[in-house]
Formats: structure tokens, sequence, C-alpha cells
């Protein structure tokens, strides 16, 4: 665990048609900027944060988790969840997580809340954990709509709610000292997410609604948008309070950069990514 009581913590990797991840923006634009397989899929990673807050221990997401999903093993190359493995490298086991939030219930950070146990039913993946999850975000993921509904996963989240460990949350709130949740619900009904004030610093994980550091551009927005221009609004005013601010962001999909500081050259030219290793 850092100093600063936050450590990014990885469930491994999946890859996503580079179509849905730059949506109408032209290949031709991003082509050379990204390296893909020969299916046109870009690496993408599955990046979660663990808090220490008041004592607890937090983690936002759990990325796809232990799922044996023959479909999504093949649609996005999914390797085995890297998860559990990453809290024991701290000494952590299951029983030691306090809190999940969960920034939205789509299965690429939902999947890991709940595991498969000895008698095959789907449980909680941490038993002692109050999960918090936006009411409106758990109200879309019981009935999706057509377009919504391949990204759900009703193992992911049922047993949460099943065995009473879910906490239904209503708009911005802080969930502990120096720990809040805001909604930013362009990407996804509910989507949230988290902004965390610790040792003199300001961590902010971005969920969805910057997943990469490809979408810091104002025009970069996923196919898997629900609104998409609530999104480049929502996006426009939290990045600009993350530059003026000096926050740390956190991606929750980025790959070979996680995460990083948004800064400005001398001249006050085009903002600029400032890369940190967590």
């Amino acid at each position: 665990m850092l100093s600063t009581g936050v450590t990014v913590i990885s469930d491994g990797v999946f890859k996503v048609d580079c179509g849905a991840v730059f949506g109408r923006i032209p290949k031709m634009m991003w082509e050379n900027l990204v390296t893909t397989d020969r299916k046109n899929r870009l690496t993408m990673g599955l990046n979660c944060l663990l808090l220490q807050c008041e004592g607890r221990n937090i983690l936002v997401d759990t990325g796809v988790g232990p799922k044996d999903n023959l479909r999504d093993k093949e649609m996005y190359g999914l390797v085995p969840s890297r998860l559990m493995r990453s809290l024991k490298a701290l000494g952590l086991g299951p029983r030691d997580i306090d809190g999940v939030v969960l920034s939205h219930l789509h299965f690429g950070h939902a999947g890991g809340a709940t595991r498969m146990d000895r008698a095959g039913d789907m449980v909680p993946s941490f038993p002692k954990a109050t999960y918090y999850v936006q009411r409106a975000a758990w109200e879309d993921a019981q009935k999706p709509s057509v377009r919504q509904a391949d990204v759900f996963r009703v193992d992911d989240f049922a047993p949460i709610a099943e065995r009473g460990q879910l906490e239904l949350l209503d708009g911005d709130c802080e969930l502990f000292s120096g720990l809040n949740v805001v909604v930013t619900d362009g990407h996804s009904k509910g989507h949230q997410i988290v902004v965390f004030s610790h040792g003199g610093e300001r961590i902010v994980y971005l969920g969805d609604l910057v997943p990469t550091p490809h979408h810091l551009w104002p025009t970069v927005l996923s196919s898997f948008d629900y609104e998409p221009e609530r999104t480049m609004d929502q996006k426009h005013d939290i990045l600009s309070d993350a530059e003026k601010r000096g926050w740390l962001m956190v991606f929750a999909h980025g790959n070979e950069t996680r995460a990083g500081y948004l800064q400005r050259g001398k001249d006050n030219d085009m903002a600029y990514l400032r890369p940190v290793e967590l």
C-alpha cells in the first residue's frame, strides 16, 4: 500500500473493438496512436482502486472477475482474473475489504463483485463488505434497454442484494470522511465517479466517464455511452476541475498509462497528461 493510502490494482486486461472505443472518430485519426490485434481490438486495462479510509479498506470497481463465460472470453480476449492475486500481494484477502464502490454495473466493472462458491452458487466476493451502487444504476440493470442489455450480467450483482450487502445511493454523497461519489450518468444511468481526498492530495477515479487517456480529447466518446452529449459536458467539467485543482486522475481502462495529472505548457497551450506510476 502506498503511503497516500491509494493503490491502483489490476484485474488484468481485456480487448475491445476500436470502433467501439473511439466511437464516431474516424479510423484514420486514431490508427497510428494505438496498437490493435488482428481483430481490430485494443488491449485495455481492468483497473480498480484500493483506498484506506478511516481504518477501512475500500475497493472501487472489481474488473471482470472470475466468471467462466466462453462468449465473453472469445469476444474480449479474457484471461484469468487477477484481482484476488493483486489483493494478496498487498497482504489482503476477501474478508479484509470493508466496502466496494461500483462506478456502475457493466460487466467490466462489476464482474469481480461476485464469485461461484464450492456448491456452485453465486455469492459476493467480499463477504464482509457493503457494496455501494447508485439506485438509478441498480434499477437500470434490472430492466436494461435492448441497446444496453449486452453489457450486464445478472450474476455480477444479484447475489449482493440477496445476501443483504447492497446499499443504494441517491445522487452525490460523502460515503466516508474524504471519500465522495459524484454522479456522471452520461455513460450509463447512475454512473458515478469517486473523489478521494487524503494527505493533501485529491484522487479521482473516472470510471467510464474518461476510461483511457485517449478519451481526454473532448470529442472521443465511446459508442457504449448512453447519452454521448451529456458525457461530453460532464467530462469537460470534471477535467477542468482536475486541471485547475491538480487532481490525480485514475483511468479505469488505461493500459500503458493508468494515472496522471492534466497540465498545460509554459505558453498556456493545449493541456497534456503527465503520467504517474501507481
